[in-house]
């Protein structure tokens, strides 16, 4: 009997630390980013993002648009969560990496991205369709269709110390 006790109360205390940790990753922003994915001979993705459609797209948004909280929560990264997951990303740059990858405090440091598995543990993804579909679907008023495979391949930026 006592046995049950114990195992529902370890049941309930990896509940509880599995919740709160979930709410202390924090958006950081590209320029975090940057600091570690910007050499061309690791794959250059700061300057890939930064020149294509994501790092621009609040410059896509006009007037009333460009402050619709509808409309935000594709075209920024830090318009589209909760305020006190905000630590440096800034509204204006647009859809950030985190947006595509999680946030980056936990899993930033290069010891941890060093290790996918560390760093996955700590809130990185590796995004998939089902990520980029949240918000290239129908209730965009702009949307065309997607095809995952050649959009994907239009922003891939794979990092090649990395290697699976």
């Amino acid at each position: 009997m006592n046995y049950m006790r114990i195992f529902s109360l370890l049941c309930m205390i990896s509940i509880l630390c599995t919740v709160s940790t979930a709410q202390e990753y924090k958006y950081i922003g590209a320029a975090k980013c940057k600091m570690c994915h910007n050499k061309p001979e690791k794959g250059d993705q700061y300057k890939k993002w930064a020149e294509g459609p994501h790092a621009k797209a609040m410059e896509k948004l006009k007037g009333a648009d460009a402050t619709n909280p509808k409309c935000m929560k594709c075209h920024s990264t830090a318009a589209s969560v909760d305020a006190s997951l905000v630590e440096t990303i800034t509204v204006a740059e647009g859809v950030s990496c985190e947006s595509c990858h999680g946030p980056g405090s936990a899993y930033k440091a290069i010891s941890i991205m060093k290790d996918r598995a560390q760093s996955q543990a700590r809130g990185l993804i590796l995004p998939d369709e089902k990520v980029c579909k949240k918000c290239h679907n129908e209730e965009s008023p702009n949307y065309k269709g997607f095809n995952f495979a050649e959009y994907s391949a239009k922003i891939t930026h794979p990092d090649p110390t990395l290697a699976k």
